[in-house]
């Protein structure tokens, strides 16, 4: 990898989530419904940490995950003097080890522990220009030793681009709400997600597309209705969001 390849990635990542006018304003008001006061979160893949602002603005404490070492400096600059955050410079998976990042440089946001996305991803448009890299091994855990170690948690962000279901594998505890990112031209990956947490649960469900932060639907839907949305994406549909939140809460 090269410091100006770098550079220019970590660049282009703070520009897209602390340099769009209103964007944190209208985060903080769609996590709202999800998130509060002392609360507990797990932000999966914190990135550059625009989360992680969102939410201690909104009361909640925050466990930020995060295994790029670019990332985690960036997370200890902006966060590491807040004792309401605490940064975790690892990767998740169903079960612990360690894993081989594949760094994409100048578009951060898609690196991934999965080879098998990179392979079904890459010829898909808004990917087809975007080159991956062997990176570093990283230490990984579990989000259940997570829980464990911090407690269970009001809401957990997952957004490993790929990995989601492999994260979701490793989690005991159903949880109150969380999201996972899905992908149309991965779309298996979305629904062993949606598999995993009926497994663990009751859940209900709702979608937002790409960066809108907006649900998309005025009603929840049961594992059901997510696997029948999921599965009649159209391939070139955007990527976004589900949100699943326990039938109980």
């Amino acid at each position: 990898m090269t410091a100006t390849g770098r550079a220019l990635g970590v660049a282009r990542s703070l520009a897209m989530y602390y340099g769009i006018p209103f964007r944190a304003r209208r985060l903080r008001r769609f996590y709202s419904q999800f998130v509060h006061a002392g609360a507990l979160c797990f932000d999966v893949g914190a990135h550059a940490g625009n989360r992680v602002r969102c939410w201690r603005r909104l009361g909640a404490r925050v466990v930020a995950v995060e295994p790029q070492p670019d990332f985690v400096r960036i997370l200890r600059w902006l966060y590491g003097d807040d004792d309401g955050v605490e940064i975790v410079p690892q990767a998740v998976g169903r079960s612990a080890g360690s894993a081989e990042l594949l760094v994409s440089e100048l578009t951060p946001t898609v690196t991934t522990l999965s080879q098998q996305w990179v392979d079904d991803v890459r010829h898909e448009p808004g990917f087809n220009k975007v080159k991956w890299a062997r990176g570093q091994r990283v230490d990984v855990v579990t989000l259940q030793s997570l829980v464990e170690q911090y407690g269970e948690p009001a809401f957990i962000k997952v957004d490993v681009e790929g990995f989601e279901a492999e994260v979701l594998a490793g989690l005991a505890t159903p949880v109150r709400a969380l999201s996972f990112e899905y992908v149309p031209a991965t779309r298996d990956i979305a629904l062993d997600c949606v598999a995993r947490l009926a497994a663990l649960g009751s859940y209900r469900y709702n979608w937002s597309v790409g960066e809108t932060h907006r649900l998309c639907s005025t009603h929840w839907l049961d594992a059901a209705g997510a696997r029948t949305l999921l599965v009649g994406l159209p391939q070139n549909a955007p990527s976004g969001d589900v949100y699943a939140v326990r039938a109980d809460a």
